[in-house]
């Protein structure tokens, strides 16, 4: 039998040499017994190896096998003195944060990478069992579909030339780094009935907290013959949920080590989650709890305000510290393509948030507005018209009631696991003013 992997132990004693050997595919490693004739000075913590031997069952209780080694190639040395982590040390994830092209090494983070990889499985699962399709949609766009403003321009280098005087962009039209698939998923949703994707996104806001990052990933879905909010959220709890509890069956003791030392007791949390029924209240009722709430808030509490993280913290904890969907948002606070509720004097669309403890907002997501006057009225007002000429079409050619939602999947990360950074859940963190790879 042949293995390979990196040691994660060495102990020399007089009659045997244990190694604990491992290959990335489990947090547990593989225990290996060898002559000590085989030591060697380039076998450490962190040198990779490659072992021929047979697999024996083990005298030891906490295992079930063991590598009984005939020999034990080192293929890469580690120099254990200037490696940054030590085989007896549990690193903290700030200390790991700092070696970006390191810390798939230690144990935390190759846990989380594999959490990681099996939460995007079973999000495709969900999807593929409940008969949605799968489209890529494209990461350069002339589309800014928040209206934020805060978008990366894509440009090649050789543009500006004297040459291109003529024909100043390469795309003919401004070009972007997308910040959500949603407009190319409503394309698709006028042919099919469920659709989603699942890729990078960028927004080029200049943070450096916790929460932010210049790309993350999203999943976003969108769903034809829809004409309510309570259609869209039932989705959206169930892609929470059935994601939950699909990685907890199989990654059981990766999550175990972020619950038991990154966040202990955040496990009773995850579970409460995945037990009670997301709660449901609408934009006016959380501005009322908000406002008779005796705790101070650095934002101000009015309606016609978005809510900020503070708020929606507040508002779960009040809840029950369960997730609670969040409704009928003011008509000013959402884009445009949101449906208009029509319902004068407080005017709100058929916008829906999810907010989940420890994080607030996890999913935004709305009705869209299929009716097509509506529509070019609010598109004028905004000067949009003439750009979304497109999008107006889509009314007029075989067009149903339809809605959908984005998930942050950095952000889900976090909740299952409990992580306070949002840094330490993707594998080579963007943000303002750090590109280290």
């Amino acid at each position: 039998m042949h293995r390979h992997g990196w040691v994660r132990s060495v102990r020399s004693q007089k009659k045997a040499l244990f190694l604990d050997v491992n290959d990335g595919s489990s947090l547990r490693s593989l225990q290996v017994v060898a002559d000590p004739g085989l030591a060697h000075r380039r076998l450490t913590f962190g040198s990779a190896v490659e072992i021929s031997g047979s697999l024996e069952k083990s005298l030891h209780e906490k295992q079930n096998v063991e590598l009984q080694a005939t020999e034990v190639l080192v293929v890469g040395e580690c120099d254990p003195l200037n490696f940054p982590f030590k085989v007896k040390e549990r690193h903290g994830l700030e200390y790991i944060r700092q070696f970006p092209h390191l810390r798939c090494k230690t144990n935390t983070f190759s846990s989380l990478l594999r959490v990681r990889s099996a939460a995007t499985s079973a999000i495709h699962s969900f999807f593929k069992e409940n008969g949605f399709v799968h489209i890529h949609t494209p990461i350069i766009t002339s589309n800014d579909c928040e209206g934020a403003g805060e978008i990366f321009h894509v440009e090649h280098e050789g543009r500006g030339n004297k040459g291109d005087q003529d024909e100043p962009y390469f795309f003919s039209v401004p070009a972007f780094l997308t910040v959500s698939g949603q407009l190319h998923l409503e394309v698709m949703a006028g042919a099919f009935p469920c659709v989603y994707t699942f890729g990078p996104t960028f927004r080029a806001e200049n943070s450096q907290s916790r929460r932010h990052l210049a790309e993350f990933y999203m999943v976003e879905a969108e769903i034809s013959f829809i004409r309510s909010l309570e259609d869209l959220m039932v989705v959206m709890e169930n892609l929470f949920k059935a994601t939950t509890e699909r990685i907890l069956a199989e990654c059981p003791h990766d999550i175990e080590l972020y619950h038991k030392h990154v966040a202990p007791g955040h496990r009773d949390s995850l579970l409460s989650m995945l037990k009670n029924k997301f709660k449901v209240i609408t934009y006016t009722e959380a501005i009322n709890i908000l406002t008779h709430s005796s705790q101070s808030f650095a934002f101000k509490v009015e309606w016609g305000n978005d809510l900020q993280t503070e708020h929606e913290n507040y508002l779960v904890k009040h809840c029950g510290n369960v997730p609670v969907f969040v409704i009928n948002y003011p008509y000013e606070l959402k884009p445009f393509y949101a449906r208009d509720n029509s319902d004068q004097p407080e005017h709100t669309v058929a916008a829906v948030d999810l907010l989940v403890p420890g994080i607030g907002e996890l999913f935004g997501g709305s009705l869209r507005e299929e009716q097509q006057e509506m529509l070019r009225a609010r598109l004028a007002r905004a000067g949009m018209e003439d750009a979304y000429q497109w999008y107006l079409e889509l009314r007029q050619f075989g067009s149903v009631p339809h809605g959908g939602f984005g998930m942050g999947f950095e952000r889900y990360l976090q909740c299952v696991l409990g992580v306070h950074n949002i840094k330490d859940v993707i594998p080579f963190p963007r943000f303002s003013h750090s590109c280290l790879l």
